[in-house]
């Protein structure tokens, strides 16, 4: 069941009618069976694979208690080696496989290639995360195991962020749901925004710059030029944004009209300043559990065990760069079982790693340009590693970054003048867009609240409309095949 469908919404309005007329235990329920319907709309003979996760880390959790260390880490490795190990087969074995019989090809060992029909099960790489936070957060004993096995089947299959995120932590969302909190206007109006917003962007920007982006990579990328590789590398880095911002918009707003409280995902992404600081806003629940369950623990680092960006220091550069590689090839790997999303992963480690190397011997500048200077700097290389993310190939990728490095590459057009147009106006959009939230909104909520709602009420009037033309399930969401 996609989100931009008409399906969802009335699924969503079922469920909000009957939540705030039922007791606890009721909307509990209703929950957890809505939930397994919303997933089961897509694959109903997967609903046994995530449910084995769900019972599993249940009754692993339970049983740490007033166990022996030994006996802990014995139940932390069942759980690790189970979730991830079904991760494995549906989401790695093929291309392991594949990668295993080239090699031995490669080395004189003549292996015939074998075909395996496996499907990847939705949102397996996102519940997969939240379960598996939850048992490690009960090993660290910064959490207490939940009894209630309806309480947290319904943390780990809540509807809104069940197949695409944000990954939420059991600390954050089990409290929210085990009280039955009182109707709030507020929360409703908010969450009806939150939902409309989040449609505007995935089916009148999003899917409407999909074309344009799938039309110049299916161009040989020996015929596109520098100009047409930065446009490429720009739109898709638009589409990815608005497509996945607009999932977590309309999760948190799904939520939100439930009285849930969802951290933010996404804070204005490519305004960062420095690469750090662009994944301390972008997909911001995956960059922290990234952050707590693997990076700090392979630098050695305490953990923060926050769904949200933060700020560390590892013990030393050595145990901080390995962390930092290894780190970003798995980020890479969780994207997707191919050899550019490692590229990605990879190409992001080596700017964020020039980017510690470089920071300190720029403080003088001033922080007004190293700020401004910064945007302009990380603006272009976070797009740019968007190309291995969407290109069908390393050597794709590669070709494609060359042309950016060659002189010759620049004066000419390969692409119909309207794709670097879109570019543009995106672009400008987003600065624009960035200013009036961030400095005219603010103004005019103190000086102007009447010229703010009307200009509010004039924006949604537009926008409703777009919605309702262009609402039509015609492509589901980017991150779903992760």
């Amino acid at each position: 069941m996609l989100f931009n469908s008409l399906t969802y919404l009335l699924l969503l309005t079922s469920v909000f009618v009957c939540y705030w007329l039922l007791p606890l235990r009721g909307r509990l329920l209703m929950i957890f069976v809505a939930s397994l319907t919303f997933y089961a709309f897509w694959k109903i003979e997967f609903l046994p694979i995530m449910m084995l996760s769900v019972v599993i880390d249940y009754w692993i959790a339970l049983a740490m208690r007033d166990r022996s260390p030994g006996a802990r880490k014995g139940l932390l490795a069942m759980s690790l080696v189970v979730n991830l190990g079904l991760l494995f087969y549906f989401k790695y074995l093929i291309f392991f496989a594949a990668n295993t019989v080239g090699l031995a090809n490669l080395l004189g060992f003549q292996l015939d290639p074998f075909v395996l029909d496996i499907i990847l099960p939705l949102g397996i790489s996102f519940y997969t995360f939240q379960t598996l936070s939850y048992t490690i957060d009960v090993y660290r004993g910064v959490l207490k195991p939940e009894r209630d096995f309806l309480l947290y089947g319904c943390f780990v299959t809540f509807f809104p962020q069940l197949v695409a995120g944000p990954i939420l932590r059991a600390s954050e969302v089990i409290p929210q749901l085990a009280k039955r909190p009182r109707f709030n206007a507020a929360d409703v109006v908010i969450g009806i925004r939150r939902i409309i917003f989040g449609l505007f962007l995935k089916v009148v920007i999003a899917d409407n710059i999909a074309p344009l982006v799938d039309s110049g990579y299916s161009l040989p990328s020996e015929s596109l030029t520098a100009l047409d590789v930065w446009t490429l590398a720009f739109l898709f880095g638009f589409q990815i944004y608005f497509d996945f911002s607009a999932y977590s918009s309309i999760a948190i707003g799904s939520a939100r009209i439930l009285g849930i409280h969802f951290p933010e995902n996404f804070n204005f992404p490519y305004l960062a300043s420095s690469p750090r600081e662009f994944w301390r806003r972008w997909h911001i629940s995956l960059s922290s559990w990234i952050r707590d369950y693997l990076y700090l623990p392979l630098a050695g680092i305490k953990v923060q065990n926050k769904s949200e960006g933060g700020l560390t220091h590892a013990t030393s550069d050595k145990q901080k760069n390995f962390a930092l590689f290894m780190t970003w090839a798995v980020m890479g790997l969780w994207h997707g079982a191919n050899w550019t999303f490692v590229l990605w992963g990879l190409y992001l480690a080596a700017i964020i790693f020039a980017y510690r190397f470089l920071s300190p011997r720029l403080v003088g500048l001033g922080p007004n340009l190293c700020y401004f200077g910064g945007i302009l700097i990380t603006l272009p290389l976070m797009m740019l590693s968007w190309v291995p993310f969407r290109a069908d190939s390393v050597t794709s990728t590669f070709i494609m970054w060359g042309k950016i490095f060659n002189p010759y590459a620049y004066p000419a057009l390969g692409m119909r003048e309207n794709t670097y147009l879109v570019a543009a106006l995106l672009l400008l959009a987003v600065v624009s867009i960035y200013f009036v939230k961030n400095v005219v909104g603010p103004w005019l909520e103190k000086n102007h609240r009447t010229l703010l709602c009307s200009a509010e009420c004039a924006v949604f009037a537009v926008a409703v409309p777009l919605v309702l033309v262009f609402l039509r399930p015609i492509t589901q969401f980017i991150y779903f095949q992760f």
